[in-house]
């Protein structure tokens, strides 16, 4: 166990960990949506009148590509968590993160407040708080 844990971001608190965590579980996510649009139109789970998903091969792959972007800043901060520009970066993709699912889902429609959709709610908007209430003690601003 200890081999493993020299692995792991050599901060205090289960924030880096989690930042690995999920870094980790959204690299998977990118993966899978590259194999198959199947992942992404379960997320984007809205649909057209005519029954059509919102979601296509294309738009799968651009959402693999940006959650990957996104696992590779917040990986970056998980092991940099007193560098302020990191820090910020790994914030800010939460924050985007959470606009843009709750705009698919209230401005847009291509999304339903149910299933697959929640997570990314729940681990945005925690995250961030999560983030942005212990900025002061990992920066020591």
């Amino acid at each position: 166990m200890d081999q493993f844990q020299s692995y792991l971001p050599p901060f205090e608190g289960l924030l880096p960990k989690w930042l690995v965590l999920v870094s980790v579980i959204s690299a998977a996510n990118s993966a899978q949506a590259y194999v198959s649009e199947a992942y992404t139109a379960q997320l984007y789970n809205g649909r057209f009148a005519d029954g059509r998903p919102h979601t296509n091969a294309h738009s799968s792959r651009l959402f693999g590509t940006w959650t990957f972007l996104s696992a590779v800043i917040r990986f970056t901060a998980a092991y940099n968590m007193t560098n302020p520009v990191a820090y910020n970066l790994a914030a800010a993709t939460f924050g985007i993160a959470l606009l843009h699912f709750v705009g698919e889902w209230l401005v847009f429609g291509s999304a339903q407040l149910k299933g697959r959709f929640v997570s990314p709610l729940i681990v945005a908007s925690g995250s961030l708080a999560w983030l942005l209430t212990q900025r002061e003690a990992y920066l020591a601003l």
